[in-house]
């Protein structure tokens, strides 16, 4: 069925918003890895290589983002449910993503310094990865 024109912008926020959040999530979070790596060489310490997982963990919402618009995109919904459910679900994912990288800074940072914590860490990061599944499958479910 033909979404309309509000329903494929509601589909193409949906993808947009969430990748939006992946590039600010892992800007940030890359900041600080760099950051971490910075005073590791100014230490001559080594400098931890794991930090870029921290770094990457928000980009996977652009990954839900693209899989939630394929959904919509087949789904039987029109017009202005089909735009709120992909810009809501898009600003869900998005803001997934940047707490995201808040949270893997600041793990960047603590693991650069220490060299302890990473699976503590990487629980906290995946906690804000937990709120982007939720809304994907339940943006899914809602879509039909």
């Amino acid at each position: 069925m033909e979404a309309g024109i509000l329903g494929q912008i509601g589909i193409g926020a949906c993808l947009g918003l969430a990748a939006v959040g992946s590039a600010a999530g892992a800007c940030v979070a890359g900041l600080s890895a760099i950051g971490a790596w910075k005073k590791c060489f100014v230490q001559n310490k080594p400098a931890p290589f794991i930090l870029v997982a921290f770094a990457g963990a928000p980009l996977t919402q652009t990954i839900y983002g693209f899989i939630l618009m394929q959904t919509l995109n087949g789904s039987s919904m029109e017009g202005f449910k089909l735009l709120g459910l992909g810009i809501f679900a898009g600003l869900g994912l998005g803001a997934s993503a940047y707490a995201q990288g808040q949270c893997s800074a600041a793990a960047s940072d603590a693991y650069g310094e220490t060299g302890q914590g990473f699976s503590n860490y990487m629980l906290v990061v995946g906690l804000c990865e937990t709120v982007a599944l939720f809304t994907m499958v339940f943006s899914m479910l809602i879509a039909g």
